[in-house]
């Protein structure tokens, strides 16, 4: 049985260890909420470490066929687009690596042309060589496609229900194959039987009432860890920010995830799933990264762009404009343009400086944490 098939009876008969854990995220006093921290350090300092694994996003094209009401890439967003070419991700790729980063997570919108004309594998084939850990985060696909994937040397998979209320989520997304909000819940288990070993999952918090986004995710983690227990897992809890078509976004009361329920919740996780990854993106603030870099995070992006050639300028010259999902060329115009960017980020630090921050924190920075002679014969 799928987590689709399982997921509404898992919220209405909880389990002991969700039972715990919506007892967790409860409001607590000041006292509650810093003893809850201090375990939730003990704990990741037991599992973990004092490591910090840092990873970059590489956007290889905003191009999408689905209308997401949130979402800067969606379909009718009057933006500006561009999907890599191949050696313009290996230019993009290998200023990263000249960075330090050996863990890259490929990004894109959803479009068929990624899986159908084997793009996707042809840039995992040019930047392997660089990049031991390379991971994807990209539209749902089937099990033989992700099996094809895994082959050609991507071994993780970012999969964000965005929301896990069913409500809220046919309301959100009104075309495209993202509508369908079993199939997206279900990815994260056709990654693993295509041989996906590191596998994250999450909400983006804003959309729904975080407290049952929260429990959802415990919920779909859980699941997860008993049907898929060769995986490796993160969670990640990012928060709606200004995007392209809503640069004034406010957030709204009802749903705001507090940066105070924000230290909550990662201390939750880490206490009733003590071995997942987790995983705090540049969305952030600096002040409120370095907060919680020591108290359970596991996982940190850092120096992030969020558009397609937004390290390098890869792509500037061969832009187009989407307006009602009709594709309009532009004049080109080297330099003067770059493709839009999905959200805003909030910490702008360069990767060597959030390196040096943890190394004041007493955190070793990883950059490369696997190897592919690991598995050699």
């Amino acid at each position: 049985m799928s987590f689709s098939a399982h997921f509404a009876a898992a919220l209405e008969r909880k389990s002991p260890l969700l039972r715990r854990f919506e007892r967790l995220i409860a409001p607590a006093s000041d006292r509650d909420l810093e003893a809850l921290a201090r375990e939730s350090q003990r704990l990741t300092r037991h599992h973990f470490g004092r490591t910090m694994r840092l990873f970059a996003p590489l956007y290889v094209s905003n191009e999408c066929v689905n209308n997401c009401s949130y979402c800067g890439f969606s379909r009718d967003n009057g933006i500006l687009r561009v999907t890599l070419t191949v050696e313009q991700v290996v230019r993009e790729a290998r200023y990263l690596h000249g960075l330090g980063f050996r863990n890259i997570l490929l990004v894109a919108g959803e479009h068929p042309k990624f899986v159908s004309d084997g793009y996707l594998q042809e840039c995992i084939d040019a930047i392997k060589g660089l990049f031991p850990t390379v991971g994807l985060e990209v539209g749902p696909m089937e099990d033989d496609q992700y099996a094809e994937i895994v082959q050609h040397g991507a071994e993780g998979l970012v999969v964000y229900q965005e929301t896990y209320h069913r409500e809220s989520y046919v309301r959100l997304h009104t075309a495209g194959p993202k509508k369908n909000f079993d199939w997206r819940l279900d990815c994260p288990e056709r990654a693993y039987a295509g041989g996906f070993r590191r596998i994250g999952i999450g909400a983006l918090f804003g959309l729904a009432d975080w407290r049952h986004e929260a429990l959802s995710l415990a919920a779909h983690l859980e699941y997860l860890y008993k049907h898929c227990w060769k995986a490796q897992f993160t969670v990640a809890f990012p928060r709606m920010k200004p995007y392209a078509g809503n640069y004034q976004y406010q957030p709204d009361p009802d749903f705001y995830l507090s940066d105070r329920v924000l230290v909550q919740l990662v201390a939750a996780f880490r206490v009733c799933f003590p071995q997942v990854g987790i995983v705090l993106s540049t969305r952030e603030p600096a002040a409120l990264r370095d907060s919680l870099a020591p108290l359970g995070v596991t996982h940190m992006s850092a120096g992030a762009r969020t558009e397609p050639g937004g390290y390098t300028g890869a792509g500037s010259d061969d832009l187009h404009l989407t307006v009602k999902g009709r594709r309009v060329e532009l004049e080109k115009v080297t330099g003067c343009e770059k493709a839009t960017e999905q959200f805003k980020i909030d910490d702008t630090r360069s990767a060597a400086e959030v390196a040096a921050m943890l190394r004041v924190k007493q955190l070793d920075p990883v950059w490369k944490d696997w190897d592919e002679s690991i598995l050699a014969h």
